[in-house]
């Protein structure tokens, strides 16, 4: 049983020149769509994210209000829900899964949007992480139907620190002799172990370690039991070639990857023409705060609103610390009540 829909794209056309065949986008709904077509909210997945942990930002009073919007989150392929290694029919399981870009996602949800949702204006995308760079994608990709993005702990392309980082996570699973190349018979979970250790250094900032924020807020009884009892596992339900699908989409991001720009990625953000809000944690390691200052600096109408935590890009997770959560939340609420004003 699952919360979630289906919606069936057939087969899906990507950059690389292949095809994702009988292709799937899970999603789900909240509130509904007005008359007029245009009160659609676009909440995409961050990486090895489910649909449900978007929900935290979603609810009556929140800035993500579904009396006021038709809300819909969209997961990420590659994520187990949407197509992925783990649930493809062979030839294209596994290891054999083809290359995606956040452009071959923004595209699916289009059209699961405009042709099956029958939405024909979007008053908001919003997403954190790699659901920060879908948000950013489609400002640049469907101009005419974006009026505003929002996104959280993201940016508009991977850059080349944040690239070395996805490296090093690729190789951890591979060198893992349970892998095998992507045939593993059984998970590789020494892999996934390291993996989520390497995590633990990158997703939270130096401050909540020298802060002990593990101790004191979170209750874990050492630095070695917070490793073993919240990293250790995290990713042991997460199926491996499903994990470095999402990571070889995660590194080829970068909205100045169409023909129009040609590599040229300040082109690409001035040419967005939606009202932004950049929502960075102060702390983040993988999306610093510079580089969405920077691209704050170059598009027509954005700002930058850092969130101030020690929790690095774990700030910006919907729910995971909560007042990091009402922080994002306040500022989308007075952003969005600006524009009815």
């Amino acid at each position: 049983m699952t919360d979630y829909q289906l919606f069936r794209l057939g087969d899906h056309p990507l950059d690389g020149g292949l095809v994702l065949p009988d292709a799937t986008l899970a999603f789900k709904t909240y509130g509904q769509l007005n008359a007029n077509r245009d009160n659609a909210v676009v909440v995409p997945t961050a990486y090895a994210g489910v649909l449900a942990e978007n929900e935290p930002r979603i609810g009556l009073g929140l800035a993500l209000d579904p009396s006021k919007y038709f809300i819909i989150s969209v997961g990420l392929f590659g994520d187990g829900q949407s197509s992925s290694p783990s649930n493809m029919a062979a030839p294209h399981d596994g290891p054999r899964f083809p290359q995606v870009t956040i452009a071959d996602n923004v595209r699916a949800q289009h059209r699961l949007v405009t042709r099956h949702l029958g939405v024909e204006k979007i008053q908001l995308v919003t997403g954190f992480s790699m659901g920060g760079l879908q948000t950013f994608e489609w400002a640049v990709a469907f101009p005419q139907m974006v009026d505003r993005i929002a996104p959280v702990c993201g940016a508009a392309r991977c850059a080349p620190h944040n690239y070395v980082f996805v490296a090093s996570l690729e190789a951890t699973l591979r060198l893992d002799p349970m892998f095998e190349n992507g045939e593993y018979a059984v998970p590789p979970q020494a892999g996934l172990r390291a993996f989520g250790r390497i995590y633990a250094s990158w997703a939270l900032s130096q401050a909540f370690y020298r802060e002990r924020v593990y101790l004191d807020i979170l209750g874990f009884a050492s630095l070695d039991d917070y490793l073993e009892r919240f990293w250790d596992g995290r990713f042991f339900d997460k199926d491996a070639n499903d994990l470095l699908a999402m990571l070889r989409t995660w590194q080829t991001a970068d909205i100045s990857r169409k023909p129009a720009f040609a590599g040229d990625f300040k082109a690409a953000l001035s040419s967005i023409g939606a009202n932004a809000l950049l929502i960075p944690s102060a702390t983040d390691l993988y999306f610093p705060v510079d580089d969405n200052r920077m691209e704050a600096d170059v598009m027509p109408s954005a700002r930058c609103c850092p969130i101030p935590s020690v929790w690095g890009h774990m700030a910006g997770f919907p729910g995971t610390n909560q007042p990091d959560t009402n922080f994002v939340n306040a500022q989308l609420l007075g952003w969005l009540r600006e524009a009815t004003v």
